[in-house]
């Protein structure tokens, strides 16, 4: 299913012109330097693709015949077509021992292109150039070179003086391409025509045609390289069959999976980081959801922070404006979540649905951690900061590998967060003595009790409101309320405190209320006799009394919901009393 709907976006994709889609045979890839020779093969200079965009250096992409996968230790005797990194070009570094090896291999490469290529008068200029010793000299001694070899990946070709384009960018190496792919008679009987080809029906299209014994890569970190992949001469070869020839696919598909794959890997659009998955999304055709489907999600940039939150407020209108709904609601919507996982990427979240499904699942999302908040607060929170809020430390390194693809995927489908977010956010408070329930931990707080409470129904428990609910019938939420005003009664009997009962006690009295509170109850009536406002002795023990009436003893231990609960009901109560204040400030 994953590969059919790739290959579906590779087909509409390269339908338009316009798309940037790489036609088969062929990828997008940076060249970072260019050698500049003339027709002659005489060196001229190294041209360096790059350009600063901020505090990096872009290469130039290109439009070049497709590499192939090389691993393994004899990788070496593999090369692309006319272009290559700088260990076949030129042979450096020198200290590698696979450099001399690689640039051999170049060099055959090079010897054994077919007669067609050959007349071509770059190609003709490259063979030139590798002839002339001066010439070769030259570019090993120019300064560019050293530029090159501290790039991580230098990818090298080369570029007649005459002409504006790479020599495997030229019309006659595309024509060369074109020409195999349609002798290969893709999608026709080949078989007995070469002892080394297979021929099958394709898993993806139904088609009958050459198996791609390899499947190409789609990198997302620099140690997993691919989403499909057999390893030679192991337990899975089964009836005589090696790597890929066991599950059929054939080259026309292979390459249109992988080429969009990796278009949607590369792309600013239609890809984010979650947690450690590389999420990609698509559609069935061209909409705007497509587009707009990261800013849902995504921490919003620095140089436009309202993006985002415009797009949800769009969100929250298309119920009535149809937007996602009507035009084109019923196409069907692909998310991906992928994950490293030694050589082979590992598929975390595989979601499918309609793209007024997807719409619908993501306002309840954000409706659901709606919550009262200060006017400091962002209006909506991008998973990476629900993430980092509930990570040891609030540093994103510390966000527990499988807890965001969870998340994500519990959003697209509707159901309750996963119980390692609650668990998660609830260590953090107790950990965090300086911040304790930030808006944003008590706002995971309530999403995650609420859409476990409507999955789950009991009709002995209520759904947590946005802000304060002195009716809510919890006994953890009214402790927290508890918990909440007898730390503001110490804070107006000791306006100079450094630390508060919160610092000392929240962990106990969350978890094991009969531990604490009694304590706390009598160490309140000293703070009150502090107070000099007897109005305001007046209105806490009111409160106190009101808070109390709703449970008659204090319980030996709460679960993790009620444990929930106690945070909201102490994050409401404080809320309360910060609303309170500004309102009487205001008048």
């Amino acid at each position: 299913m994953i590969l059919q709907a790739l290959k579906g976006y590779y087909d509409r994709k390269a339908a338009d012109l316009d798309s940037g889609m790489a036609p088969e045979g062929f990828e997008i890839k940076d060249l970072q330097f260019l050698i500049v020779i003339s027709e002659k093969g005489e060196f001229i200079n190294i041209e360096d693709t790059r350009e600063k965009v901020g505090k990096r250096l872009i290469a130039k992409s290109f439009l070049l015949p497709r590499s192939t996968l090389r691993s393994g230790k004899r990788s070496y005797e593999t090369t692309f077509l006319l272009w290559d990194h700088i260990g076949y070009l030129l042979g450096l570094p020198t200290d590698d021992k696979k450099s001399s090896k690689q640039h051999q291999t170049w060099l055959n490469s090079l010897q054994s292109l077919p007669d067609n290529l050959k007349e071509d008068a770059g190609v003709k200029a490259m063979m030139e150039f590798y002839k002339r010793d001066d010439g070769f000299n030259k570019a090993i001694a120019s300064p560019q070179i050293l530029d090159c070899l501290k790039a991580p990946q230098c990818n090298m070709s080369f570029r007649l003086a005459s002409s504006d384009v790479p020599v495997p960018c030229r019309e006659k190496v595309r024509e060369h391409i074109a020409g195999n792919i349609e002798a290969a008679g893709k999608g026709k009987d080949v078989e007995g025509s070469d002892p080394t080809i297979h021929t099958g029906t394709c898993l993806i299209t139904g088609e009958f045609g050459e198996i791609a014994r390899t499947h190409g890569r789609t990198p997302i970190n620099k140690d997993t390289k691919s989403l499909v992949g057999f390893q030679r001469n192991s337990g899975y070869d089964s009836y005589g069959k090696e790597q890929a020839y066991n599950a059929p696919v054939i080259k026309s598909s292979e390459f249109a999976y992988v080429t969009a794959l990796n278009t949607l890997l590369k792309s600013k659009t239609q890809r984010m980081l979650i947690g450690d998955a590389s999420t990609v999304f698509w559609s069935e055709k061209k909409s705007s959801f497509e587009s707009d489907f990261s800013f849902f999600f995504k921490e919003p940039e620095k140089d436009n922070p309202d993006a985002g939150t415009e797009k949800v407020k769009a969100l929250f209108k298309s119920i009535n404006s149809g937007t996602y709904l009507d035009d084109d609601g019923d196409s069907c919507f692909y998310v991906l979540g992928l994950s490293p996982n030694a050589a082979r990427i590992a598929v975390r979240f595989w979601q499918v649905g309609t793209i007024s499904q997807f719409a619908s699942r993501i306002k309840q999302h954000f409706e659901d951690f709606a919550i009262v908040k200060p006017p400091s607060e962002p209006e909506f929170y991008s998973i990476w900061r629900v993430m980092v809020n509930v990570a040891t430390q609030d540093k994103s390194e510390n966000i527990p590998p499988n807890l965001a693809g969870d998340f994500m995927g519990s959003i697209l489908n509707g159901s309750p967060y996963p119980a390692t977010l609650l668990q998660a956010a609830l260590r953090r408070i107790r950990s965090d003595t300086k911040f304790g329930v930030k808006p944003i931990r008590a706002a995971l707080i309530k999403a995650y009790l609420n859409r476990y409470c409507r999955y789950y129904p009991n009709p002995d428990q209520k759904e947590v409101s946005m802000e304060l609910d002195i009716s809510q019938p919890s006994a953890g939420y009214q402790l927290g309320r508890l918990f909440a005003v007898l730390e503001k009664v110490q804070e107006e009997a000791n306006p100079t405190i450094n630390a508060t009962i919160r610092e000392r006690f929240y962990g106990a009295a969350c978890a094991s209320p009969v531990t604490v509170f009694p304590i706390l109850l009598r160490l309140k009536n000293h703070h009150l006799a502090k107070i000099e406002n007897k109005g305001r002795i007046i209105y806490f023990e009111s409160l106190l009394g009101e808070i109390m009436s709703h449970f008659s003893d204090f319980q030996s231990h709460l679960d993790l919901h009620e444990q929930g609960r106690f945070a909201i009901g102490y994050y409401h109560q404080r809320q309360a009393f910060f609303t309170k204040k500004v309102k009487e400030e205001a008048r």
